[in-house]
Order: structure tokens, then sequence, then C-alpha cells
């Protein structure tokens, strides 16, 4: 009667298993499929740890509902442990600290589960484990085993899954140096710069050929940094001067910066700033009566880039959508802190992390 228990069970939790297939959630599948997997390990090791339950079917059922009480247990407890751990220790930064603790939950958990279900079973049932320590020590054993396995599954699980991340975002940091450079060597800002040139020549020589100076120490600059992923504050400033030195020749005290860097430490990708501040330009109006003020200062460990906010009506040049998403790929590359971006009826607002390098 037993082994056809056992049988029918195995037939039914098959049935089951293929219908569980349909279960949107994965996670929920994963639990329902692996809790009827225990039931059946249940049921089965009741006989082998039971010789006279395969002639007593009442003694059966209470050892097989116990071990798969048991299991699915342990395994739901160390799983939902393994999960919350997870989000706090990562793998990949503390791995050591991550298997100890890990490792420590596991024993805690299963001695504290196994003593209170062969405690429930002894108390509302009236079953007795004959051995408990022996019990404990058993589950602690099995327990342990398949942990490590889990344990190592979910190393390398992260371990793939952070490689891979960093190759993502390595990728998308050359891509958006790539659109950084592209989006500076543009025709609209060449045609600004040699249309501003052009009237230079004829009203002021010497400031042409100032012009002309600033303007290579531009695209020098571009083309010295495009393969960098930092520059050092003192360059990306006075990258910036000659960024502005040509912005001035064009809009005049149209257009006012103010730049506060004097005491920060910090690093950049290269031509952020300058993307911060021609974006400014590219979305808002500047005139005599509505001059455009840009403040770069440090708050609260984040340069702070700030514009009066006057926006156009219909921008002169197209938007690639570059600007913003662009400076955010770079900046996920390179720290955890989250570049903020914040508006409101008078101000544009973008707040980007600091970065200091470690000597090496």
């Amino acid at each position: 009667m037993v082994y056809g228990f056992i049988f029918l069970v195995s037939i039914v939790s098959v049935i089951v298993l293929f219908l569980i297939r349909k279960v949107k959630s994965e996670k929920l599948r994963e639990y329902l499929s692996t809790a009827i997997v225990l039931i059946v390990v249940g049921c089965i090791m009741s006989v082998f740890a039971c010789r006279s339950c395969a002639q007593a079917f009442d003694k059966f059922i209470k050892l097989a509902s116990f071990f798969s009480i048991l299991w699915i247990a342990l395994w739901v407890g160390n799983a939902l442990s393994a999960d919350f751990l997870n989000e706090k220790i990562s793998w990949t930064v503390y791995p050591v600290r991550r298997l100890l603790v890990g490792l420590a939950a596991t024993i805690l958990f299963t001695v504290v589960a196994v003593y209170i279900i062969v405690q429930f079973y002894r108390l509302a049932l009236d079953y007795h484990i004959r051995d408990v320590s022996e019990m404990i020590y058993s589950s602690l054993v099995i327990t342990f085993l398949i942990s490590m396995f889990m344990h190592g599954r979910a190393f390398l699980i992260n371990w793939k899954e952070t490689a891979l991340t960093a190759e993502k975002l390595k990728y998308e940091s050359m891509t958006a140096r790539y659109e950084s450079l592209k989006s500076q060597v543009n025709p609209h800002f060449l045609f600004n710069s040699f249309n501003a040139l052009t009237n230079l020549i004829y009203e002021d020589k010497d400031l042409a050929a100032k012009f002309v100076k600033q303007l290579s120490e531009v695209y020098r600059y571009v083309l010295d940094t495009r393969d960098r992923e930092l520059v050092s504050k003192e360059e990306e400033l006075k990258f910036l001067e000659s960024y502005l030195f040509l912005q001035k020749i064009r809009f005049g005290d149209n257009l006012r910066i103010s730049i506060e860097l004097d005491q920060v430490k910090t690093d950049f990708p290269p031509l952020v700033l300058q993307m911060l501040i021609e974006n400014a330009i590219k979305h808002n109006v500047i005139s005599s009566d509505q001059p455009l003020t840009v403040r770069i200062f440090l708050s609260n460990n984040f340069i702070v880039v700030e514009n009066t906010l006057q926006k156009k009506k219909v921008l002169a040049e197209e938007s690639a959508g570059v600007g913003l998403s662009n400076i955010r790929l770079r900046y996920e590359f390179l720290t955890k802190q989250k570049v903020e971006v914040e508006e409101s009826t008078e101000k544009f607002v973008v707040r980007i992390p600091t970065i200091v390098r470690t000597p090496t």
C-alpha cells in the first residue's frame, strides 16, 4: 500500500509539475516546483528511514509529512535568507563576508527549524522523533552540502552578471564618448564659429588670430581626450576657457558664466562641463533682454551646473537627445552616485558627482 501511494504521489507530481509550467511568475513557479519535488523526496526518505513504515501506513504518512514539511521549510527559509543577504551583502564586493554570513544564517535557521518542527509533531500529533540531535545533525549535513552548492552557484551567477554589466557599461561609455566627440564636431558649431571668425577678420585681425588659436585648442583637446575616461579639473577648465572664449565672441555679455571651483578636488569625464553649457545655450534664449546666466559650483559633493531657464519656442538645430543621457551613462560607469537633474520655472539644474582618483 505504501509503495502504491508513493507511485501515485509521483504520478500526480509529474502532472502538477507539467501544469505549473503555465504559471506566469517565474519565482512562484520555482517555489511550487521545488515543493512538489520535496514532497516526493520526503515520501521516499520515509521508506528508507523507517523499514516498519512500509507495513504501517499511518506511521508512514506521519513520517512522510514530517520529512516533506521539514525540507520545504528548510528550503524556503534558506532561499528567503539568501535573497535577503544578496541585497545586503554583494557577492562580488564582499565574497568572503557573504559566504560566512550565509553559512552562519543557514546553520542557525536549520537548527531552529528542525527543533520547532520536531516539537510541533511531538505536541500536536503525539509523534516522537527518537533522536532529535541526530535529526538536527543529519539535516545540517544535507543542508550544508546543498547550501555550499547554492552559494557557489550564486557567486558564479553574480560574478557573471557583474562582468556582463561592466562590459555593457564600458561599451556605453565608449559610445557616449564617441557621441560626445560627434556632437562637438558638428556642422552647426563649425558654422557658428566660422561665421563669427569671418566678421572678426574684417573688424579685428588680432582678435581673429586669437579666435583661431582658441578654436584649434578646443579641437586638440577633443582629439587628445577621446580615449580617456577622466581628466583633471585643471585640464577640463583650461579647455572650457577656450570654448567659452568662442561663445563670448558670439554672444558677448549676454552669456554670463560663473565658475566657482577653485578649492574643489575632482576629476571629470572629458567635455562634461562643455556639454552642459552647450545644452544650456542650445535650449535657451540669449539676448540683451534675456541674458543667459550659468553658474558652476560645489554643493554636497556634487558639481552643480545651474542656468536660468528661458526656453526657446523652436530650436535652431534639432536636439539629438545625446547630452544628458550621454553624461548619465558615463557617470554610471565611473561611480555609483547618480547624476541628478532638476527643472523649475526659473532654473535648470544638473548635479554631477565629484570623482577623486586614488593614487596608483
